[in-house]
């Protein structure tokens, strides 16, 4: 059965000669697998370019109740990035993106919110006034919202951590920042020094590596690091 919906890619691997196996996130069908012939050609027919890392697709997809592979119909872009593949830093905020949704969601995941959400995010980093220092952070913050795990109020990310980093008037610092990240989201123009935000950053990734429980580290975060927080 064919049916249409939204996607928003997240990586690809190699199969075969010149084809891709790729995982995009679709609103009305979850997180998917898809096999797509013929795209690894050169010249100005191929098409890999469509399935980039955080691209937004319109799709039109084969869906089968079986599990497995499922096949495309049709793919076009529904928004073209303006900034995220042409600056560094923010192609490294995507790739970090990248990686923890897809330790967040198995195949079969279906969240419209988390998928609208994800989506906003998108749009608002290859925005040319986003601020990318709180950037990070805020996506940490707001996607434990959508995944169901964050706590009522800022305090609980500090004490329902296996962790606590944070020492004597780090702790109240924090605590202020955080306030604001949750209540201004991307907008927030909060100054906090850079070792605190460093150590609020891999708290905030561990968090999310704690409730989830997937124990493998997020290997874009070293990079991430040195280049923003």
């Amino acid at each position: 059965m064919l049916k249409k919906t939204p996607g928003i890619v997240l990586s690809y691997i190699k199969y075969k000669d010149s084809s891709i196996i790729v995982r995009i996130f679709t609103r009305s069908l979850g997180l998917k697998a898809y096999v797509v012939n013929g795209v690894r050609t050169q010249g100005k027919g191929s098409k890999i370019a469509l399935y980039q890392p955080l691209t937004m697709l319109d799709l039109v997809v084969y869906d089968k109740e079986s599990t497995g592979l499922q096949r495309i119909s049709e793919a076009k872009i529904s928004h073209p990035h303006r900034r995220i593949p042409f600056d560094m830093t923010c192609t490294s905020i995507a790739l970090f993106v990248t990686e923890l949704i897809s330790t967040s969601i198995v195949e079969g995941y279906q969240n419209e919110e988390l998928y609208d959400f994800l989506q906003k995010s998108i749009l608002t980093l290859d925005h040319a006034g986003t601020n990318l220092g709180t950037f990070p952070l805020v996506f940490l913050l707001e996607n434990s919202k959508h995944l169901g795990f964050a706590p009522d109020r800022a305090e609980g990310f500090l004490a329902e951590s296996m962790h606590h980093p944070f020492q004597g008037d780090e702790t109240g610092l924090v605590l202020s920042y955080l306030d604001d990240l949750l209540l201004q989201g991307y907008h927030s123009n909060q100054k906090l020094a850079l070792p605190l935000r460093r150590k609020l950053l891999d708290h905030l990734v561990a968090f999310h590596a704690q409730h989830l429980d997937h124990p493998n580290p997020i290997k874009s975060l070293n990079i991430l690091r040195q280049l923003i927080i």
